[in-house]
């Protein structure tokens, strides 16, 4: 079954363009591992906040990933960057009007 994870990021006052630009930058290590959508996205109300919306083959793939060493240094990056506010909500996707 595919697992989603849909979050918010708090960032640190004035770091919010920093950090989105820390989570957009291209892994193809993150594809290999069954990432199959990973969109970051901002909203202008929210000026401290990034949002991220991921889509993955399966939880184990997720939580597989995190142990990655590409990933643990990106972790590890943006830290710095992080308020330590967060906050989402996981769950097993059940279809898709748009794939089979």
């Amino acid at each position: 079954m595919t697992y989603a994870n849909v979050g918010t990021l708090g960032a640190a006052p004035g770091k919010r363009d920093e950090l989105a630009a820390h989570l957009t930058a291209r892994s193809q290590e993150l594809a290999d591992a069954g990432c199959l959508l990973y969109e970051v996205g901002v909203h202008d109300d929210h000026p401290d906040t990034v949002y991220v919306a991921e889509l993955w083959t399966s939880a184990e793939a997720h939580q597989a990933s995190l142990r990655l060493a590409s990933v643990q240094a990106s972790i590890a990056a943006a830290r710095p960057l992080l308020s330590g506010e967060m906050g989402g909500f996981d769950f097993t996707v059940v279809g898709s009007p748009l794939r089979d």
